[in-house]
């Protein structure tokens, strides 16, 4: 499965600019059909807040369309999917507010970021409700998965939560591979 990229344009004039930064039908022909049920935003005071791997297990797993409205992640997903030729590695894109770019992640992904700047504020949009007995993860610092997060000379601000996930060799993954290894495509809406 795919991992997204999306550029949404922007019309500017000297007041400001405009952008769609969602339309079903461009997300339909690109990325298949997914229904988003809940839009949720993350806000993070501080350079080098790191939230994540996250995931929710079947039947609550979501599809995810993250996008940044200010400062700047690095968001990371991780291929889940049990007997996929990608299982374990990552790929990362920076997300700015000035970039308009924005990832969607399949399920069957664990999703992560840090932040690059202070006062960083992400929006995103899930295909399933919250489900608080599905939620899982794994932990940011796997050696096993080998992220290559961008800030090594500060140690990250983590909850409690992520830092004491599961490790990838103790989780037992629920999610079937498509048949479509992990590539990182880009397009322009």
């Amino acid at each position: 499965m795919a991992l997204t990229v999306s550029t949404t344009k922007r019309y500017g004039d000297q007041r400001g600019w405009f952008s769609e930064t969602f339309r079903v039908d461009l997300y339909i022909g690109n990325l298949g059909e997914n229904v988003f049920v809940q839009d949720n935003q993350s806000y993070s005071r501080d350079i080098g807040t790191l939230r994540g791997l996250h995931f929710q297990l079947p039947p609550y797993s979501q599809a995810k369309l993250v996008r940044c409205l200010s400062g700047a992640i690095f968001d990371v997903a991780v291929d889940i999917r049990k007997g996929s030729p990608t299982y374990g590695k990552w790929q990362g894109v920076e997300l700015t507010a000035e970039n308009c770019k924005q990832l969607y992640i399949p399920t069957g992904f664990a999703h992560g970021f840090m932040t690059l700047l202070p006062d960083t504020m992400i929006y995103y949009k899930v295909s399933d409700y919250y489900a608080p007995d599905c939620d899982q993860g794994l932990v940011w610092n796997d050696p096993d998965i080998a992220i290559e997060w961008p800030l090594k000379n500060i140690k990250p601000i983590l909850s409690e939560k992520d830092e004491k996930q599961a490790s990838l060799k103790d989780f037992h993954s629920p999610f079937p591979y498509d048949g479509r290894p992990m590539s990182l495509t880009e397009i322009v809406l």
